[in-house]
């Protein structure tokens, strides 16, 4: 996900990791002696390797930490296989893969890629099919044991398997369990709204409870909501709100942009009347502006990634790599819950595929398997630093994980049924190009400009990217990612 800065001052090498290195690799030993699962079979059968390097790709900053100081390190331990770690800033990585695979250059051997991003990926043929690697190393069962919505919604392109879901990325709703909690708040705002203060299920909730305690804790320097608003990361909020409102991106038949229907110019309207109580300048908060705002206990609720939740318990603040972290003031008064609509967006996300163009393909699938499995999987996204949410069933219920804070079950129990339930983000050939158009769009709204002229804008914009595409071949996509089970809320 891209939610950090992309590069970390220097190198850092986590305090703890540094220090348990050579343990860790001891106990992922002993632990592979005693398996016969996938993880097992990567290892015996990439000793073959053994001397060897694979240049991966990896987002920049806190996400390559995993390769460069955890698993990179134990991986090369157990096979002799070394590993090469490029950093890409996120918003290069598309373009970095693409470049490499049509001038041949072979640069990656493992592309750690945006699940959006699969269709122009393996029908460029940049992505290696992964379905014969899958079965000759038996790893069909264990993928099966990936969470719902990642399993179906982030492996397959065009009826085959191109990438390892790898990364938890959803967006759900924290709150202050003590502020929503308060008697005066709660008897204040029941006799004016008739209901009870509670985390909103509705938008229309999300709206008059946060402005309720933006005019209540205001004087006390607190806001009733604050988000990640840039205009970038606001078009997911977008994604995710216009669907659970009953809009449509397209008209399947014609592949006209539906963007622009009441549904639209209504989302659009309320985002911008929201940010009326929310903190001045939120209209340009990226993740670390809007974690700075909760973390300081200046805001009762937001919406966001995962790491928010860790963050905010003070899980592991004592690791170097998040000394840019602020401390947080809310440890143990942070509740979770779905955001409003109940079906958040997979904003984002990680998955693991091979490089077409790799000279080692075996290998690379070896070790995409290794990282992904059951037991490795288990505690990479335990790691503080590395931004690798959990994204298997078995994580939510990961005794290890379950004990890291006290309310890290009610966490995972809020993640689990966001894996159950989630909005995988639009993806289409071309998809940052309609993505653009929607991050103009909200450039455009947070300046002051007509909703509906806006939206009639992007749905125009929309309709020249698919007639470049050309209808058929775009409708075709559309088709596929509409049939997927993240793709609308299901009728209730």
């Amino acid at each position: 996900m891209t939610k950090m800065p992309s590069r970390l001052p220097g190198r850092v090498r986590p305090v703890g990791l540094m220090v348990c290195v050579l343990c860790l690799i001891a106990s992922v030993q002993t632990s592979l002696a005693a398996d016969t699962g996938a993880a097992r079979r990567a290892v015996e059968e990439a000793k073959k390797y053994a001397g060897i390097t694979l240049t991966i790709e990896y987002q920049a900053g806190l996400q390559a930490l995993d390769p460069l100081n955890y698993s990179g390190p134990i991986w090369e331990k157990l096979t002799g296989i070394k590993i090469k770690v490029i950093e890409v800033p996120l918003a290069e990585v598309f373009s970095k893969i693409m470049l490499d695979y049509r001038s041949g250059g072979g640069s990656f051997d493992v592309v750690d890629v945006v699940p959006a991003w699969m269709p122009d990926l393996a029908q460029a043929g940049a992505l290696e099919p992964l379905d014969a690697y899958v079965d000759r190393y038996g790893y069909r069962d264990e993928l099966k044991q990936i969470a719902p919505t990642f399993r179906d919604n982030w492996m397959v392109a065009s009826g085959k398997i191109y990438a390892f879901p790898d990364d938890g990325d959803v967006l759900i709703l924290y709150y202050r369990k003590d502020i929503f909690a308060d008697p005066g708040n709660r008897a204040a705002f029941a006799a004016k709204y008739g209901y009870e203060l509670a985390p909103p299920k509705t938008w229309k909730q999300f709206g008059e409870i946060g402005g309720f305690l933006t005019e209540r804790l205001k004087p006390q320097g607190i806001y009733g909501a604050s988000a990640v608003r840039d205009p970038a990361f606001a078009q997911y909020m977008f994604q995710e709100r216009f669907r659970n409102e009953g809009g449509r991106f397209f008209d399947p038949e014609t592949m006209k942009a539906a963007i622009n229907s009441p549904v639209g110019v209504k989302v659009l309207a309320e985002m911008r009347e929201e940010n009326r109580f929310m903190p001045p300048g939120v209209e340009t908060f990226k993740f670390a502006e809007n974690l700075a705002m909760f973390q300081s206990g200046l805001s009762a609720m937001t919406i966001s990634w995962p790491p928010v939740g860790r963050w905010a318990a003070g899980y592991a603040a004592d690791e170097q790599a998040l000394k840019f972290v602020p401390a947080s003031k809310v440890a143990g008064k942070v509740g979770y819950a779905l955001p409003p609509g109940g079906h958040p967006e997979l904003a984002i996300g990680h998955a693991l595929s091979v490089a077409s163009s790799s000279k080692y393909k075996e290998a690379a699938y070896l070790f995409i398997q290794w990282m992904n499995s059951e037991e490795i999987s288990a505690k990479r996204v335990q790691l503080p630093y590395t931004l690798r949410d959990p994204f298997r069933t078995s994580h939510y219920s990961n005794l290890e994980y379950l004990a890291k804070w006290p309310d890290a079950k009610d966490y995972l129990g809020t993640l689990k049924r966001a894996s159950e339930t989630g909005l995988f983000d639009l993806s289409l050939i071309q998809t940052d190009k309609y993505e653009e158009a929607l991050r103009l769009g909200f450039s455009r709204l947070w300046a002051g400009e007509d909703p509906k002229a806006i939206v009639d804008d992007m749905a125009r914009q929309w309709d020249e990217i698919t007639q470049r595409v050309g209808v058929d071949k775009q409708r075709a996509v559309y088709s596929a990612w509409e049939a997927k089970p993240g793709a609308y809320p299901k009728a209730r």
